[in-house]
C-alpha cells in the first residue's frame, strides 16, 4: 500500500541562547549579523518608499554533519487561534517583506559545527504602504523526516530570524473589537453543577503599525449590577496590522439566571475600542418549565380557536319593510251661504 504522508512544518522564531538571542531549534540557529555596538536580537529596520538596504543574516550549524538548507524571505502573521507569530511557508504568495527580499542565496550548505553569512536586500517599492511590515529569513530543511504505518506524519523543520520593516509615512494606530458573543454553560438541574459561560471576541488591527493590546471584560447584569471585572491575559503582545485573532474566555461562576451585557475594552497606544453583547442566563429545568407552559398555553388557544371555526352561525332574515297605509283625503266643508 502506497504511504500517506502528512507534511507538519515545525517553524522556530525566537529562542534565548547565544549568540544575538538567535532563532534556534537545537540543531541550528538563524540571527542578525552583529552591528558594531551590540548583538542584535530581530532585524529592525526602517526605509522610505523606493530604497533600498542591504544587510546580513547568520545561518549556523550545531550538529556534527553538514546541512543543507533553503533559505527565503517571508511575510509575517498572526495565527488565528491564539494570534502567535507565524510565517508563510515558500509556496505561498508573498505581499510585504516577503516579497521584497531576496537573500544572495537561495540555497545554502553550512558544514558541521560552522557558520554562514548570507547578504540580502531589501527594495522597498514606491507605492509601498506606510507603516509596519513584519516578516522572516527562513532556513528550512527541506529533508522529511518519515513515520511508519500507512498513515506517517512527515515533519519539516525551519528556524526564522524575525524582521520587523517601518515604511516611511503616517502612521495610524488603530483597534477594533468585533463579534463579541457569549454562551453559558448551565448545569442540568440547579445545584448539580457549576455555571459557567464563555466569551468570545475577534481583535482586529485596522491601523498600520503593529500593537501591545490590553482588554478588559465587563459584564452587568439585571439593574446594573457588576458581575465580572476583570484584565485579560491571553492576549497576543504583538498584533500585526490588518490581522484579526478570535479569542475566548472563560467565565466560571457565571450567573444562573439574569440578563445583562458583557463589554470588551481593546487599548493600545493612541488607540481604544470598545463592544458589547447582551446575555440570558436561564437554568436548565426553568427553560424546561417555562417551554411546557407555552406549548400547553399554545395547545388552549389552538382548540379553542378550532372550536370556534366549528360553529356555524343562522342565517337571520332581514324583515320585510311595512308598506305605508294609504291616507285618504279629507274633504274641506262646504262653505255656508
Amino acid at each position: 500500500m502506497r504511504t500517506l504522508y502528512a507534511l507538519l512544518l515545525t517553524l522556530f522564531l525566537t529562542g534565548l541562547t547565544a549568540p544575538a538571542h538567535a532563532a534556534d531549534n537545537g540543531s541550528w540557529s538563524v540571527y542578525p549579523v552583529s552591528s558594531e555596538i551590540a548583538a542584535r536580537p530581530y532585524f529592525y529596520l526602517s526605509a522610505d518608499p523606493g530604497a533600498t538596504i542591504e544587510d546580513r543574516v547568520v545561518v549556523a550549524n550545531k550538529t556534527g554533519g553538514p546541512l543543507t538548507f533553503r533559505l527565503y524571505a517571508a511575510d509575517a502573521y498572526n495565527t488565528p487561534r491564539d494570534g502567535g507569530f507565524a510565517v508563510r511557508t515558500a509556496q505561498e504568495r508573498q505581499r510585504g517583506f516577503g516579497a521584497w527580499a531576496r537573500p544572495a542565496k537561495s540555497r545554502v550548505t553550512v558544514p558541521a559545527h560552522g557558520r554562514v553569512t548570507v547578504p540580502f536586500t531589501l527594495r522597498v517599492p514606491e507605492g509601498a504602504e506606510p507603516g509596519d511590515h513584519a516578516g522572516a529569513l527562513v532556513a528550512l530543511d527541506e529533508r522529511i523526516e518519515k513515520g511508519d504505518g500507512s498513515l506517517a506524519l512527515g515533519v519539516r523543520r525551519a528556524v526564522a530570524a524575525r524582521v520587523y520593516l517601518r515604511v516611511g509615512g503616517p502612521t495610524v494606530p488603530a483597534i477594533a473589537v468585533e463579534n463579541v458573543h457569549v454562551v453559558h454553560h448551565q448545569p442540568l438541574l440547579p445545584g448539580l453543577g457549576d455555571s459557567t459561560a464563555t466569551v468570545s471576541y475577534t481583535l482586529h488591527n485596522t491601523g498600520n503599525v503593529t500593537l501591545d493590546p490590553r482588554v478588559e471584560l465587563r459584564a452587568k447584569g439585571l439593574f446594573g449590577r457588576t458581575l465580572l471585572a476583570r484584565d485579560l491575559t491571553r492576549v497576543p503582545s504583538e498584533l500585526l496590522p490588518g490581522q484579526r485573532v478570535r479569542l475566548t474566555e472563560p467565565w466560571r461562576g457565571a450567573p444562573r439566571l439574569d440578563w445583562g451585557k458583557v463589554e470588551l475594552t481593546a487599548s493600545a497606544e493612541h488607540t481604544r475600542a470598545s463592544a458589547s453583547a447582551s446575555f440570558l442566563a436561564v437554568p436548565w429545568a426553568v427553560a424546561v418549565a417555562l417551554l411546557l407552559v407555552a406549548v400547553a398555553a399554545g395547545a388552549v388557544l389552538a382548540v379553542r380557536a378550532r372550536r370556534g371555526r366549528g360553529r356555524r352561525s343562522v342565517p337571520v332574515r332581514p324583515s320585510r319593510p311595512a308598506r305605508p297605509t294609504p291616507s285618504r283625503p279629507r274633504s274641506s266643508p262646504s262653505a255656508r251661504p
